[in-house]
């Protein structure tokens, strides 16, 4: 069943998908998103990948590095924050536009326990609200934080910046030291540890024009099969899936509501995409989203697609 459905990874600065950038998945093209609040580079990993753009890896090198080789996939990103941000009002988690309580599982509420003992006890939400939304505080959520040094006023994130190698804890230059002095722990498992501790993440924050590389990553949720796979526990979503799904990541600051970025993994029937790819394009007609997205994805001031009614949320 799973040889049915398309994924497609597309990136924006807010929840309209309309004005997002197709994501190069697999490959060492970040996607960069500039807005009033923060720079940000986003870097999307899939093992056994099978989607759009076409010409895309099936897999990347980041699988084969001793600490993923069991990874499914992988969100990396490079923020660059343009005011700051308290710790403890940064959050980084899934959200629906829609109710998606008649068309969970059996066995969600058991895999939302598991996920919360073993996974990341600090996620908070309600996947059978009116607004379905399950959100961690990023401090704790993240596999890897590492701080960046400080770039001068009005400079963005330097080119080197979101570079393909793999991300470790810790951090750069004055940006080692700059998180000694906030008592982090130097591991990853401590630092989640640390920061799950009442009180702690009002002790840091995302300081103004300091570059901060994170990377979120798990083995449990596998794209391929669009299955996930818990300690103990197996879930496959497809049976339960209809028309157009998807499944959005956001990073944003929750006091206010501002969207910092936004990832959507969309998932589409593969007949309805060939069928689009194999419509000619009439002189003067815009391209459709599927042959843009065979040609590739538009980054950095190139123009960014534009999905057909039929692929939105």
């Amino acid at each position: 069943m799973a040889d049915q459905y398309l994924l497609r990874v597309t990136a924006g600065s807010s929840y309209d998908t309309t004005t997002h950038q197709t994501v190069q998945v697999n490959k060492p093209t970040p996607t960069h998103i500039s807005t009033a609040v923060c720079d940000a580079k986003i870097s999307v990993r899939i093992q056994d990948y099978r989607g759009l753009p076409r010409n895309s890896p099936n897999t990347s090198p980041y699988f084969s590095h001793a600490g993923h080789l069991h990874d499914q996939y992988s969100i990396t990103f490079t923020l660059l924050p343009h005011k700051s941000i308290p710790g403890s009002a940064l959050v980084f988690g899934n959200s629906f536009d829609r109710p998606i309580r008649d068309r969970l599982p059996p066995g969600t509420s058991t895999a939302l326990r598991i996920v919360k003992w073993a996974i990341d006890p600090g996620l908070d939400g309600d996947l059978y609200s009116d607004t379905p939304h399950l959100y961690g505080n990023a401090l704790s959520s993240v596999n890897i934080l590492r701080v960046g040094e400080k770039v001068e006023d009005g400079k963005g994130l330097p080119e080197l910046v979101g570079k393909e190698d793999v991300l470790e804890e810790g951090g750069d230059g004055e940006g080692e030291e700059w998180r000694k002095s906030k008592n982090v722990p130097e591991t990853s498992d401590a630092r989640k540890k640390h920061f799950l501790t009442k009180g702690k993440t009002e002790e840091w924050e995302w300081e103004k024009g300091r570059i901060y590389e994170c990377d979120f990553f798990n083995p449990y949720l596998d794209f391929n099969s669009f299955s996930l796979k818990l300690p103990g526990f197996s879930l496959s979503v497809l049976p339960y899936l209809g028309g157009t799904d998807y499944l959005r990541y956001v990073l944003k600051i929750q006091d206010t509501d501002e969207v910092l970025f936004v990832v959507v993994f969309s998932l589409l029937h593969k007949e309805d995409v060939e069928k689009e790819e194999a419509e000619p394009t009439k002189e003067g007609e815009d391209i459709k989203v599927t042959s843009q997205e065979t040609q590739g994805a538009r980054h950095e001031g190139e123009k960014d697609f534009e999905p057909e009614a039929d692929d939105l949320d």
